[in-house]
């Protein structure tokens, strides 16, 4: 039904107004400080990750090959930390990319580690690389759009609905791990991200503090946090 509705949609280009952030103010010689600064806690997230993931942790994973998928995905955000900030520095369409391709990189591999752990591992490790190629391959779409002035989000944002709705139908699938619910607690946090993108001009509006896309990117890495958590806290189930 999606991709009918998307198919049937005309494409959607990216709009220049999309660059222009509610909050502009430089700190420090930072253009745009907050919405630079606010990607540090993806970095710290994602190092965190990698450092906890670093020895096997068989207790953690009835197969070690599912690990390998969350050391992915926390690589992701540290690049995320790094491509939202390069973007945030001079926001526009050529940077852009640098942002979306590493969310995607997130995107589809907490989606193929939770396909691994409620289906099967085979499953969630044939998928990785397709999913990764649908994911990068969505932005990469748009980007060449864009350059030949006929840019189109349809295959991007159906990429991600499609991810989103997955993630809800697998919560009906027991997993073989305690926790489970915790992904249910990401997606929230990722649609309240969405939600104070959004709004960053209203936000922003109320005393002039703080932006809802600086907001936007503490609910997007308190996410990933959240996932951190899980894999911490998590026991098999008996």
């Amino acid at each position: 039904m999606i991709a009918i509705i998307a198919l049937v949609l005309p494409p959607i280009p990216q709009p220049l107004a999309y660059h222009n952030f509610a909050d502009q103010r430089a700190w420090l010689g930072i253009p745009n400080f907050g919405d630079v600064v606010s990607n540090v806690p993806f970095a710290i997230v994602g190092l965190l990750g990698l450092i906890f993931l670093r020895q096997p942790r068989p207790e953690k994973f009835s197969d070690l090959r599912e690990r390998w998928l969350y050391l992915v995905m926390f690589a992701g955000l540290i690049l995320t930390a790094f491509g939202s900030a390069y973007y945030h520095l001079a926001p526009g369409n050529a940077r852009l990319v640098w942002d979306r391709i590493p969310i995607m990189i997130v995107f589809m591999a907490l989606l193929s580690a939770a396909i691994a752990e409620r289906v099967s591992v085979r499953a969630g490790l044939w998928l990785f690389p397709l999913l990764q190629a649908a994911g990068m391959g969505s932005v990469l779409v748009w980007r060449a759009g864009e350059l030949q002035d006929h840019g189109d989000l349809r295959f991007y944002a159906a990429v991600q609905v499609y991810a989103i709705l997955v993630l809800l139908v697998l919560l009906l699938v027991p997993s073989k791990y305690t926790r489970g619910f915790d992904v249910a607690v990401v997606v929230a946090f990722y649609v309240l991200a969405k939600i104070l993108e959004e709004s960053d001009r209203q936000v922003f509006a109320v005393g002039r503090i703080v932006s809802g896309h600086t907001l936007k990117h503490l609910a997007a890495s308190t996410a990933g946090y959240w996932i951190l958590r899980m894999l911490q806290k998590r026991d098999f189930v008996s």
